[in-house]
C-alpha cells in the first residue's frame, strides 16, 4: 500500500491534488472543519483533480494528520492498494427514528461474501448511532468487522456533515466496504476516564434517551452533580461521560456523551443506546489518563504491524470530549499511537461525536464515547 498526504486550509491546489495523485489513489479520505468541508466548490474540485477515486470523510471538532491535530483545515489521504476492491455505499437519514433503517440500507449495499470490513462516517447529530450499527449488523455477517465514528462540528452539536463520491450532505450517512483479501483492518479501543460517585439505577429510558435515574429526573440530578458546570450544558457534559454498569453493576467497557438535553422532560440525550436495567457512573479524567488510554488502544493492534507490505495506515476516531479536557496537549494522545505504531504508519483521523468499533478486536461492534479508536489498516502480499 502507498498513502501521500496533504493539509491545506483552503480548497486543495492543482500542485496539491498532483501529490495525492502521484500514488494513483483509489480511496481518499477527507476530514475538515466545517468551513471547510461546505465548501462549494470542495466536491467539484476533487472530483477534477482526482477522477475515478473513491471519496469518503466527514465534518470534524479537530483534523488528526501526519503533523498532528489541527481545527478548521482540511486533511487529506490518499490510499494506492495492489490489490483494490472497495465498495461504497451511501444512504439519507430521514430522522433519529431511522437509525436503524439507515443502517440495514448500507448493510444491503454491502452485502457481498467478499466484504470483511466496513468503514462507517455518520452524521453527529440527530442520530442513534447504536440504532445505526444494529441495523448495519441486522444485515452483514456476524464475521465483518465494523468501525468508524459520527461526524464532529467543534462542539456546536448542531449541524455536521458527511462526504461521499456522490455529495457532500447533513443527513448522509457514507460506509465503504473492504472485500479484498490482501486489505487487512484491525480495531484497538480504549478509554482513560475514571469513574466516581455512586452508581446510580436506570429507572426509565427509552433508546439513548435517559428519563430518570433512581426514580428522579435524570437532568435534575446529573445538574446537582455538575455544579457551576451545569450552566454550560450540553457542551458540560463532555467533560463528565456516564459509565454504563449491568444490572450487575459490573462496567460493560462502554461510556456514553451527553449530546443535548430536554428541560421540558427533564431527560438526557446520549450518544447511543442506554441499558434500560442497568445503573449509571460519572466518570472524570486526567490528561495523563488519556494519553494512557491511547497508547492502550494501540497496543492493541501492534501485532499487525510486522506482516504489512508498504506503508500503513492508523484511522483515528477520538471524542472530542478528550480535546477539551487536553486543551493545548491534546496532540499527545495521538503522539502515543504514533510511538507505538513505529516508522511507515501514517494517520488520519478525526475528533468526533461518538466512535464506532469492536472492543478488542472481536468483531461484535459498538458504540463508544469518549474512546481513542483505531483502525488499523494494512495490506499484505
Amino acid at each position: 500500500m502507498k498513502i501521500a498526504q496533504i493539509t491545506c486550509g483552503a480548497l486543495p491546489t492543482e500542485a496539491q491534488l498532483a501529490e495525492l495523485s502521484a500514488v494513483a489513489p483509489q480511496l481518499v479520505l477527507a476530514f475538515g472543519g466545517i468551513a471547510s468541508m461546505t465548501q462549494p466548490a470542495l466536491l467539484p474540485t476533487l472530483r477534477a483533480g482526482l477522477p475515478r477515486v473513491a471519496l469518503a470523510g466527514c465534518s470534524t471538532a479537530g483534523e488528526i494528520g501526519n503533523e498532528g491535530v489541527s481545527d478548521d483545515q482540511l486533511v487529506l489521504t490518499a490510499l494506492h492498494f495492489a490489490d483494490p476492491d472497495i465498495r461504497q455505499a451511501t444512504t439519507g437519514l430521514r430522522s433519529m427514528d431511522d437509525s436503524f433503517a439507515a443502517g440495514a440500507r448500507l448493510g444491503q449495499q454491502l452485502l457481498d461474501p467478499k466484504v470483511h470490513d466496513v468503514v462507517v462516517f455518520a452524521p453527529g447529530v440527530n442520530i442513534n448511532g447504536s440504532a445505526l450499527i444494529a441495523g448495519l449488523r441486522s444485515v452483514l455477517p456476524a464475521s465483518v468487522g465494523v468501525s468508524g465514528g459520527l461526524a464532529g462540528d467543534a462542539g456546536a452539536f448542531t449541524c455536521t456533515y458527511t462526504l461521499s463520491s456522490q455529495a457532500v450532505d447533513s443527513q448522509q450517512i457514507v460506509a465503504l466496504g473492504f472485500a479484498s483479501p490482501r486489505t487487512q483492518l484491525r480495531h484497538g479501543s480504549f478509554h482513560g476516564w475514571k469513574p466516581f460517585g455512586p452508581a446510580r439505577k436506570v429507572t426509565r429510558a427509552m433508546g439513548n434517551v435517559l428519563y430518570e435515574l433512581d426514580d428522579e429526573p435524570a437532568l435534575n440530578v446529573y445538574r446537582r452533580y455538575l455544579g457551576e458546570h451545569a450552566k454550560d450544558l450540553p457542551r458540560a457534559g463532555l467533560l463528565f461521560p456516564f459509565e454504563m454498569l449491568g444490572a450487575d453493576r459490573v462496567g460493560q467497557g462502554l461510556i456514553r456523551t451527553i449530546l443535548g438535553i430536554d428541560n421540558e422532560a427533564g431527560s438526557l440525550i446520549l450518544a447511543g443506546d442506554i441499558l434500560a436495567d442497568g445503573y449509571l457512573k460519572l466518570m472524570h479524567a486526567s490528561i495523563d489518563s488519556l494519553v494512557d488510554g491511547a497508547e492502550a488502544a494501540a497496543e492493541q493492534v501492534r501485532g499487525q504491524v510486522e506482516s504489512a507490505q508498504g506503508d500503513r495506515l492508523a484511522l483515528m476516531v477520538t471524542c472530542i470530549g478528550r480535546k477539551l479536557v487536553m486543551g493545548a496537549r491534546v496532540d499527545e494522545e495521538v503522539e502515543a499511537v504514533a510511538e507505538v505504531l513505529g516508522a511507515g504508519c501514517h494517520r488520519a483521523g478525526f475528533y468526533s461525536n461518538g466512535e464506532i468499533s469492536p472492543l478488542h478486536d472481536a468483531t461484535d461492534c459498538s458504540l463508544h464515547n469518549q474512546t481513542m479508536t483505531i483502525t488499523h489498516l494494512i495490506e499484505v502480499a
